[in-house]
C-alpha cells in the first residue's frame, strides 16, 4: 500500500477573514456550512469515487483524523471551545470495513460513552492494513529498548 498525505488548505480567498481552516471561533456555524463542510464532501466523495473507478480504493487506505473534539456548548463570539476528550476520525478503503461506526458518545457528544479507542489502537488499525504487524518489536533509542509497534508510534 501506498501513503499520501493531504493537508486542508485554508482557503483565505473564499473568506477573506483570519481563521485556522477547521479551528473555526467566530463565524463558526457559517464556515462550517457555506464553505468547510462543502468543500470537504466534495473532495472526499471524490477522491473515493476516483480510487473505487480505478480499481485502486481496496488496496488504498483513506484516514481522516481530526485534531480535537469540540465542546456541545457555543460561547458567544469565540465558538465551540476545543475538547480534547472526544474527536472523529473516518477510514475508508484498504480493507476496511465501510458503513461501521465504533464507539459511541454521550448524549452532548462531550465525552465517550463506550468503547473508547487510543491512539495507539487508530496506529495499529493503520499498520495491520498496511500489513505491518502492530505487535513486532522495534529497537529504539538508546539501544536495547525496544517496545511494540504501537506503544512505539
Amino acid at each position: 500500500m501506498r501513503c499520501v498525505n493531504v493537508t486542508w488548505d485554508l482557503f483565505w480567498d473564499a473568506w477573506q477573514i483570519n481563521y485556522d481552516a477547521w479551528d473555526t471561533h467566530t463565524r463558526n456555524f457559517a464556515i462550517l456550512k457555506e464553505c468547510n463542510l462543502p468543500e470537504f464532501d466534495r473532495v472526499y466523495t471524490a477522491l473515493l469515487e476516483d480510487l473505487d473507478s480505478r480499481g485502486l480504493l481496496d488496496e488504498t487506505l483513506v484516514v481522516v483524523v481530526s485534531e480535537m473534539g469540540r465542546t456541545p456548548r457555543v460561547k458567544r463570539q469565540r465558538g465551540p471551545r476545543p475538547l480534547d476528550a472526544l474527536l472523529w476520525m473516518w477510514f475508508a478503503g484498504g480493507g476496511i470495513r465501510g458503513g461501521t461506526a465504533v464507539g459511541e458518545s454521550d448524549a452532548q457528544a462531550a465525552y465517550v460513552k463506550d468503547r473508547p479507542i487510543s491512539p495507539a489502537d487508530v496506529v495499529a488499525t493503520i499498520y495491520e492494513q498496511l500489513g505491518i504487524d502492530p505487535d513486532m518489536t522495534v529497537p529504539t533509542a538508546p539501544a536495547g529498548r525496544c517496545r511494540s509497534a504501537t506503544a512505539a508510534a
